[in-house]
Order: C-alpha cells, then structure tokens, then sequence
C-alpha cells in the first residue's frame, strides 16, 4: 500500500448528517480482498438514508454509504481462490445467509437476513472497501472485460433490478409496451423493451426528461398529455397495452393501467409506494376479464446481475448515456446535494400527475 494508512470515506452519522472524514484502510483476513473504488453510483436510497438515516447508525456507529460500485482488487488474502490483484471487477451488493430456501433457489437478495454494502455494512463512498469471504463464496464479484468502463459497471446494480422487473414480464417482439417514469430506472427499462422487440412508449410530465428519452433511444414513442388511455388506444389500434411498467410512486398510475392493458397483458409494479399512500384500490374485475398478470419486483439475483453485465460487456445496450455527471470523492457532498435536487425535482412531477 506504499506506506498509506488512512483513506477518505463518506459516512452516515444519523439523519441529515453525512462526512467526509478520513478512516484507516481497512484490514483484510486471509479469505477477503481490499478493493480500490473505482466507480460508485449515488442512488435514491443513499439519499433518502442521508435524510432520514438508518436503524443502528449513529455518532458511535457511523456507516460508510455507497452500494452501487465497481473497482478494482488491490490486495487478495491467502486463502482466496481464483481472484488476482489488478482484476476489474463489479459486485452485486447483496449478500444472502446462504441457508434459508430463498438463497439455496438462488433468490439471494429475498434473504431475510441479507447484508449489503452501503446498508448494513460498509460501503463503497471511499477508497477502498473490504469484501468479505462470504460475497466472495457466494458469487457477489463479477470480472469485467478492461473495455468495459467502471461507470458503466457501478450502475449495472439498478440495472439489474430493471431486469429483474423485466424478465416477469415475458416480453415478446411486437408487444406494445409502456413505461410511466422517464427517470433513470424507466430509461433501463426502456432500453431492455426495445432490445427484446418491443413497440416502447415512455410516458412522463417532465418534458425536459421526455427528451432525454428520445436522445438517449431513438424510436421510443414519448407522451406528456393528460389522455394517457387515450393515446395507448391510438399507437395500439385499440389493442391496448401488452406490457406496463410503473416506474414511479404513484398509486393513482398503477391503479390507471389495469384498464389500459390488452387481455393477457403483464404490468410490473417496479416502484414501491410510500406506506402513508396505501392501500391502493384495484379494480380486481379487471384482472379476472382481462387474464391479467400483475407482478412486483425488488432488488435483484446474482444471476440477474451477471446477465445484464454481459449485456453490457456485450455491446448490446450502453449505460453511458444513465451516468449524467462524474465527481471526485473529494466532491462528494455536492454530488448528494445535486442528486437529491433531482429527486426533488421528479417528485415534484408525480405530485403535478397527483
């Protein structure tokens, strides 16, 4: 380590209270890896934790944020097979028991007592993070191809859970499919729709996001009008939707397009809504007449997340275009800041749809 002892770390000491401080690096046993941080994505649940902090973190229990990353190994204990200093790698934050039935069917993110870095551990907002032998036994690293940029590989977590939502919706070519939400989820979205053949429609009150959309995926139909059902029966001939993904917290949406759907249709709720916001009525007639499936979907699996990593290794979608800004570590609080102001600013726009 060229004589360093200390690193620099973004740590979580309660509600609205987060640092850049200076930490030791970690130590790592003879079955874990030292990772040098490359790449970490703020997300919305690292903004919401700043805001409202996290059970059992607090002055005396600080926690290190940040569990969307990619990097690369700087130290490997002894006894840690296969993995080598200087591999790029990404990882799959969530870390299941690996005993309970969920994990032993490979549904280790519906763990109950799963761990996740940037969660309940410490994360990836500093130099360098300790991986500990149970991530490293259960699959959690993924190698990256070197052409494959850690920007792209940090944000490959959410995409993975898109994934997720995406693969309970069977989708086949030719199937008419809607997104509500143009932020950065719906875009993923968007994206594995139209790879798999679909007719993609993106709908959203922010004009501004709309034609990001239409930048980032050429051919994606965009709406911001207040006849949502309207213009689904027009572009579909009357056919209605085969495919729906309610990429926002709004109940109002998700109870809107159940009557929107073609007979058979699958639509994901993708985003959970708040508790103050239940529950959300449902017209169950719909969903008998029609045949419709109705699905959720959280987090993600380790196979999931391997999968749209070789999308990507692949060439066949580009996360590119999901990265909007780069900061360095030292900028990290204005990297929050500016996150939360975009936050702010989507939910600004499902109160206007409210």
């Amino acid at each position: 380590m060229k004589g360093e002892e200390n690193m620099r770390a973004l740590r979580l000491y309660g509600p609205g209270d987060i640092r850049l401080v200076e930490v030791p690096i970690p130590e790592i046993g003879e079955d874990e890896i030292l990772l040098r941080t490359k790449a970490a994505s703020v997300c919305g649940t690292d903004i919401r934790m700043w805001q409202n902090g996290y059970r059992g973190v607090d002055e005396e229990h600080p926690l290190t944020l940040g569990h969307e990353f990619a990097g690369v190994i700087e130290r490997v204990g002894t006894k840690v097979p296969f993995y080598q200093p200087g591999m790029h790698i990404a990882l799959q934050p969530n870390i299941g028991c690996g005993i309970c039935d969920r994990c032993v069917a490979g549904n280790q993110h519906l763990c109950d007592d799963y761990k996740a870095f940037g969660i309940n551990m410490d994360g990836a907002f500093a130099e360098y993070v300790r991986i500990p032998a149970t991530a490293i036994a259960h699959g959690n690293l993924m190698v990256l191809a070197e052409h494959v940029p850690f920007d792209q590989a940090s944000v490959a977590e959410p995409f993975s859970c898109v994934y997720n939502g995406f693969s309970k919706c069977f989708v086949k070519p030719g199937d008419y499919a809607m997104v509500v939400g143009a932020g950065p989820i719906g875009l993923m979205h968007a994206m594995l729709l139209k790879l798999a053949g679909a007719t993609v429609m993106m709908n959203d009150l922010s004009e501004e996001r709309l034609a990001i959309c239409r930048d980032l995926l050429p051919g994606v139909l965009t709406y911001r009008g207040d006849d949502l059902k309207g213009y689904v029966m027009e572009q579909t001939r009357g056919r209605g939707l085969d495919v729906a993904i309610t990429a926002n917290p709004v109940p109002q949406v998700q109870s809107a397009m159940l009557d929107m759907m073609n007979y058979g249709g699958r639509i994901n709720f993708f985003g959970g809504v708040p508790e103050s916001k239940q529950p959300v009525p449902i017209n169950t007639n719909l969903i008998h007449y029609k045949e419709l499936y109705l699905t959720g979907s959280t987090r993600s699996s380790i196979a999931q997340f391997r999968k749209t990593l070789n999308f990507v290794e692949q060439n066949l979608i580009s996360l590119a275009g999901i990265v909007t800004d780069r900061y360095p570590l030292a900028d990290v609080l204005t990297a929050f800041d500016n996150a939360k102001k975009t936050i702010e600013i989507g939910r600004a726009s499902c109160r206007e749809r409210v």
